[in-house]
């Protein structure tokens, strides 16, 4: 069974970061990168058990992973959760992962939070990649082709 360790960046927040990490139960480790909060991002990440590190300027996603050894890596933002069908999917991923058809990534819809109501992005976004990914764009992974859609969605609350 494949472990999945998701991985946020942080600055500032402790009004949204709550919500995010109560929906990341399929994740076998959560780190948290902080960027320097002057809030209590840091201390309500470890409430939450994230493992918890300060960002070095230049450093890759992957570099923050290190001592997660073979874990696929979620990449989320602090501002959204996954859906409850997300979450089914990467479980039955997990437990199928023997069997199942390989893929060299995964990618998820998303669905934005637009004043009173949700907006679907049309394109699906690569957010779950093998520990050796190198390619990236800022914090998340670079676009391919190959990847594969997973069930579910991420939701994104662009209010706090």
């Amino acid at each position: 069974m494949p472990a999945i360790t998701a991985l946020l960046h942080t600055e500032n927040d402790a009004l949204r970061l709550g919500r995010c990490l109560e929906t990341l139960y399929p994740c076998d480790n959560i780190v948290v990168v902080d960027h320097g909060s002057r809030d209590s991002t840091v201390e309500l990440a470890r409430e939450y058990g994230a493992c918890v590190t300060s960002a070095v300027p230049g450093a890759s996603p992957a570099y923050y992973l290190r001592s997660f050894d073979r874990s696929w890596i979620f990449c989320l933002d602090p501002r959204e959760s996954i859906s409850e069908s997300l979450a089914a999917s990467l479980y039955e991923w997990k437990l199928l992962a023997g069997e199942a058809p390989t893929a060299p990534a995964f990618s998820v819809f998303l669905r934005k939070e637009v004043s009173q109501e949700w907006v679907p992005v049309p394109v699906p976004q690569i957010r779950i990649v093998p520990p050796d990914w190198s390619r990236w764009d800022g914090n998340f992974p670079a676009a391919d082709s190959a990847a594969v859609v997973l069930e579910g969605e991420l939701l994104r609350f662009d209010f706090p």
